[in-house]
């Protein structure tokens, strides 16, 4: 056990010599501090004016022995690591930060700035007013103060188009060339366009102002053309069917070419031969050309239990045939005796 007593020993003896030599290595560093040349400061710490003695070498280590902490929003002259001049005065100057809120572009910005003027922290922050912008809550050029509260506000002017649509009308002509109930299209409609140019104003995005500056038609709407039949059809009881202009309700009475409803014998040189000389026969009536012109051609339908006489021509005249009265040539005397005097419904026809 002597040689473990023996290293013991050995080892407190190198301890205890590094402990003597960090001791006077410790005395000679304070007593170069000792001899450091003091050094006079004046510290303008935000408007507060602190004069003191230093043997520091930096403007660093002369805040900190005075417990002067700096933040890095904050602004300091000279710099932290400028050494202090011998034989004069050193001035520090410290302009604290202060919290300035800005909302802009959607978001809050919280900041600390040791800027004086708005202008100057919204260069800080590189944020850029524009000339349409506005600014609340302050002037570009007025002073900081803590706890200031600015908004910007981003205006944007600008023009629009908005278009809507022209509904075009329908125009309805008649046509008699065509049948009743029938309609043909003689040109489709076309919409118009109508254009509207706005002024509008957006703050941070939403529309505030809207404003008409002027109303133009691009394209002007197109009628829809639809002509549509005049020309009435009439069915008979056989199935046949015509088409007429006109319907006139009538009285009709019978006639021959006999003496006694023409006082004409046969030999007479106009025996059977009608106003506008052509033969008589079934189918040529005498009408008032008042009412009925010559050479019209024509329907006569009976009404209730008279049957129709059919298709006829105007080609005769009555000196007792006036206004709504026909004559109804037949080919016998007794046809014509039974006939009598009834009504009849005459159809115009249709030329076309």
């Amino acid at each position: 056990m002597n040689w473990l007593g023996n290293i013991d020993k050995r080892l407190l003896v190198k301890v205890s010599a590094i402990i003597v030599m960090i001791s006077i290595i410790a005395v000679l560093g304070g007593m170069e501090a000792l001899t450091l040349p003091v050094k006079e400061i004046v510290i303008n710490d935000n408007g507060s004016i602190i004069i003191v003695k230093t043997r520091e070498q930096t403007v660093e280590d002369a805040l900190n022995a005075n417990n002067i902490t700096i933040r890095p929003e904050d602004y300091i002259y000279p710099a932290l690591d400028q050494k202090l001049s011998e034989g004069i005065t050193n001035e520090i100057i410290i302009k604290r930060a202060v919290p300035v809120c800005i909302y802009v572009d959607g978001q809050q910005r919280d900041v600390l700035t040791h800027e004086t003027t708005v202008r100057g922290v919204l260069e800080e922050n590189n944020i850029t007013l524009n000339d349409s912008d506005r600014l609340e809550g302050a002037g570009i050029d007025d002073p900081i103060f803590p706890g200031m509260n600015l908004r910007i506000v981003r205006v944007v002017e600008t023009l629009i188009t908005e278009s809507e649509t022209i509904s075009y009308n329908v125009e309805r002509r008649p046509n008699n060339r065509l049948d009743q109930g029938v309609e043909r299209t003689v040109r489709e409609g076309k919409e118009g366009i109508r254009e509207y140019l706005y002024r509008v104003v957006y703050e941070d995005g939403v529309l505030v102002t809207k404003e008409l500056v002027q109303e133009s038609v691009v394209s002007a709407p197109i009628n829809k053309i639809i002509e549509y039949g005049t020309v009435a059809q009439y069915t008979t009881a056989r199935g046949e069917t015509f088409r007429y202009s006109k319907v006139l309700n009538m009285r009709a009475t019978a006639y021959t070419s006999s003496y006694k409803d023409t006082g004409k014998t046969p030999d007479h040189p106009a025996f059977g031969i009608t106003y506008t000389g052509i033969k008589a026969r079934r189918g040529i009536i005498a009408v008032d050309p008042k009412v009925i012109p010559l050479g019209t051609r024509v329907y006569v339908e009976g009404v209730g239990k008279t049957p129709d006489y059919g298709y006829a021509l105007a080609a005769d005249i009555g000196g007792a045939i006036k206004g709504d009265l026909i004559d109804l040539y037949f080919e016998t005397q007794e046809e014509a005796d039974n006939w009598g005097l009834r009504k009849v419904r005459v159809y115009i026809l249709s030329e076309d």
